[in-house]
């Protein structure tokens, strides 16, 4: 005998699931009726008689009927049973879910709500973290040979820096590397342009904003870098391929140095890692050994290691 409407209506109780769960029986039970009138139906119409196909349509009427009063049923009994309470580890404000009122001051659907947010947000903020702590310049400064007991100069740490200070670390670079030349100019007030040669393989236009590298653009040695008033041609690219390949991968390296804090060591890291082309034509590929593929040198050079690759076998 079915319990009252208004027993079932007084909260979550061990009745209204129970009723429930044989709702739910006898609805995968409907669900089979209806399954074995179609298989049985087929068989009954390979007979070809007319009374067979109708009783055939008549079965199949009743046992859908049966199917959706087993499913209004148990519709009806789920919205009785309700929906239980979230269990989080909010402590002692799981006691606000007890609020009779809670359509009209719903603090706690609120309170879970801010709770599921916050722990998104922190996983989010996680991995945020270790994308950037891959990015860190330590292992750039230990190849440069920065000695890490040595207690390093304060820098300034506004954006605009002293055009002194700019040309003492520009000056500093040129002389820790020999095979490279550096000549600086002002040619628009106080941005700085490098003019950088790499023994006798390449060119680098390097076009700075205070101590922040804004663009770059490499050349042959052969090549022409200045436009017909004399001033550093910045914006045409090189007529050779390998030398468009080597500004794109130096235009990657100056994404993946960054410090905004430290732009001198900025500055060196990238140096450093222009310098590893002084043999552009020389070291092999460190994948394949290969010289050349497709016609062109290993123009990739990895940021951590300095070792050449193709462009296709640093994947």
């Amino acid at each position: 005998m079915a319990a009252p409407e208004g027993l079932l209506s007084a909260g979550l109780n061990l009745e209204a699931f129970a009723q429930a769960i044989a709702a739910t029986q006898a609805l995968r039970s409907s669900v089979t009726r209806v399954f074995d009138c179609l298989k049985d139906g087929r068989r009954r119409k390979e007979g070809a008689e007319g009374r067979a196909e109708r009783g055939f349509v008549a079965s199949f009427q009743d046992s859908l009927l049966g199917l959706s009063r087993d499913l209004s049923e148990l519709e009806r009994l789920s919205n009785l049973v309700g929906k239980p309470s979230e269990n989080h580890p909010l402590h002692n404000s799981g006691l606000l879910s007890l609020d009779p009122v809670q359509d009209k001051t719903p603090l706690y659907s609120q309170l879970l709500q801010a709770y599921k947010w916050s722990n998104k947000l922190q996983y989010h903020a996680g991995l945020a973290s270790g994308l950037l702590n891959q990015q860190s310049l330590k292992r750039s400064a230990n190849q440069m040979g920065v000695s890490a007991k040595r207690r390093p100069k304060a820098q300034p740490t506004t954006l605009v820096l002293p055009p002194q200070y700019v040309d003492d670390v520009i000056s500093r670079i040129d002389r820790m590397f020999p095979e490279m030349s550096i000549h600086l100019s002002r040619p628009n007030g106080t941005s700085a342009m490098l003019l950088v040669t790499l023994g006798k393989v390449l060119k680098v236009i390097v076009v700075m904003r205070s101590l922040f590298i804004d663009r770059t653009i490499v050349k042959g040695y052969h090549e022409n870098v200045y436009t017909e008033d004399g001033k550093l041609d910045i914006w045409s690219k090189s007529n050779y391929q390998v030398f468009q390949k080597v500004t794109d991968h130096a235009t990657t390296a100056l994404l993946h140095y960054q410090l905004p804090q430290m732009p001198d060591v900025v500055v060196r890291s990238f140096m450093t890692w222009l310098r590893s082309y002084i043999k552009l034509f020389q070291a092999p590929c460190q994948r394949c050994g290969k010289f050349l593929q497709d016609g062109l040198p290993p123009t990739w050079r990895d940021f951590r290691t300095l070792e050449a690759f193709h462009d296709t076998c640093r994947q």
